[in-house]
């Protein structure tokens, strides 16, 4: 389920009897057989909203509400520097490693639950223009999902992404695309988004829209657009990805504060940021007692773990906060650090933006509040506290990865892989590997117009 500010109004009725199964991208199934439970195209209104429902219900499932193969939050963030991991699955620990490996098992989940979404958006899209046309801005938000995700495959994989598409039964296979031209597609669908609105979530489904469309314009390097794409969305916004015992479960909390098979990360590698020790109150942690280790226990690592989300923590996947630090890097990038600064601090000095710490054990406290930043002076230092606000204002929330090859790909006079990505010594033995992005799972390989990532540029 996805919520907004102000809630969603509409609880999906049917998210997991009437969620709909699609078939593997990339790949055919001959074993598979026809479920009359299962909808793939709608027929009727309801079964238009419960694909509209289906797909708000995949996008908390892909990027925090999986495990095994893991949700895209999480196992994208042990390639950046959010997480380590503390478990004995050579999947978790290869991608912790940055060894490339398009054979990762663990790797597919999260690409194929990704492009689920973008199938089943288009569908109900279909579907409620069909049968459900009203209130318009469902079909707003369908196209809102699907810019989302493609910002997040563009951001977390290397060139070349096939974006297959379903009809009924059939796949239409898709030629390999850039990274860019994925953000252009994103940036095209949040607009879309934004032209077909109507009904009581228009404004959240809006500022959605804005911020997805900032997102990607910033990733592809045109900051002018980007700054005003995000202008009128307020700091205090935020668009929700919820959870529940009942159909999925925030993973963030669960495999690292229960099964401690992730950890949170602390200078990971010589490059990674301070997450645990800059005690932060925007990354709040809680180190356990000298019993409590990690899952793979042999090396005797006590865990870290993140103070959040609970549970059914709910997942902000887009903030007014982000909006602030688009504007900022715009600014930067103007030569305006006056601008830049006082956009960084807009959101530092409203405290009902931090989260909330699950309990007393997690430091700091609730009530920590945030001083105001001071210009560092030099071009290199404000790039560099820039991406250190963004990362831990997102931390966790798919931001991280993209951003760490953002500063690899459009601050190279600045930064290069081997002073933004963990280097040297891993800390359960050898030394870390080269990869700066995830690849595109080899099971794509079946798509007979893909032949592996064009290449593995940031």
């Amino acid at each position: 389920m996805i919520r907004s500010n102000p809630p969603w109004r509409q609880r999906t009725l049917a998210l997991i009897g009437l969620a709909v199964t699609l078939p593997l991208f990339g790949c055919k199934d001959f074993l598979s057989v026809t479920d009359p439970d299962i909808i793939l195209q709608a027929n009727s209104a309801a079964s238009a909203v419960s694909l509209h429902n289906g797909a708000v219900l995949r996008l908390a499932q892909a990027v925090s509400g999986t495990q095994g193969p893991d949700a895209l939050f999480m196992f994208g963030g042990l390639l950046a520097d959010e997480w380590r991991s503390g478990d004995t699955f050579v999947q978790r620990n290869n991608q912790d490693q940055r060894i490339w490996d398009p054979t990762n098992t663990f790797n597919a989940g999260p690409f194929r639950n990704l492009n689920r979404v973008r199938t089943q958006a288009r569908a109900a899209i279909d579907g409620l223009r069909a049968y459900s046309p009203t209130p318009l801005t469902n079909v707003g938000r369908m196209f809102a999902l699907t810019a989302y995700v493609e910002v997040l495959l563009g951001e977390h994989y290397c060139n070349g992404i096939p974006l297959d598409s379903v009809a009924g039964t059939s796949i239409a296979y898709g030629n390999p695309l850039s990274d860019d031209s994925v953000f252009r597609l994103a940036i095209a669908n949040a607009d879309s988004a934004m032209a077909n609105l109507g009904g009581a979530d228009s404004a959240s489904v809006a500022n959605f829209a804005k911020v997805i469309k900032g997102r990607a314009l910033v990733d592809r390097a045109d900051f002018v657009a980007a700054s005003a794409a995000v202008a009128t969305v307020p700091t205090t916004f935020h668009y929700d990805v919820t959870h529940s015992v009942s159909a999925n479960v925030n993973q963030i909390n669960a495999l690292n504060n229960g099964a401690k098979r992730y950890t949170v990360a602390d200078t990971e590698g010589v490059n990674g940021l301070p997450f645990v020790s800059a005690r932060d109150p925007r990354v709040p942690t809680q180190l356990g007692k000298s019993t409590d280790l990690i899952f793979d226990s042999q090396y005797g690592f006590r865990v870290l773990r993140q103070g959040i989300w609970g549970q059914t923590g709910s997942v902000k996947i887009a903030t007014g906060i982000e909006a602030r630090l688009i504007e900022a890097e715009a600014a930067l990038q103007a030569n305006d650090p006056a601008t830049w600064l006082s956009k960084l601090n807009v959101p530092r000095a409203d405290s009902t933006l931090l989260p909330v710490p699950l309990d007393t054990t997690y430091r700091p406290i609730a009530g920590t509040k945030l001083a105001p930043l001071t210009d560092p002076a030099t071009p290199d230092a404000r790039a560099k506290l820039l991406f250190s606000e963004r990362a831990f204002w997102m931390f966790s929330t798919g931001h991280r990865l993209g951003d760490m090859r953002r500063e690899v790909r459009q601050y190279g006079t600045f930064f290069s892989v081997n002073t933004v990505y963990p280097i040297g010594a891993w800390f359960k033995g050898g030394v870390y590997g080269d990869a700066i992005q995830m690849s595109i799972p080899v099971e794509e390989q079946n798509n007979p117009n893909f032949q592996g990532c064009t290449d593995r540029n940031p």
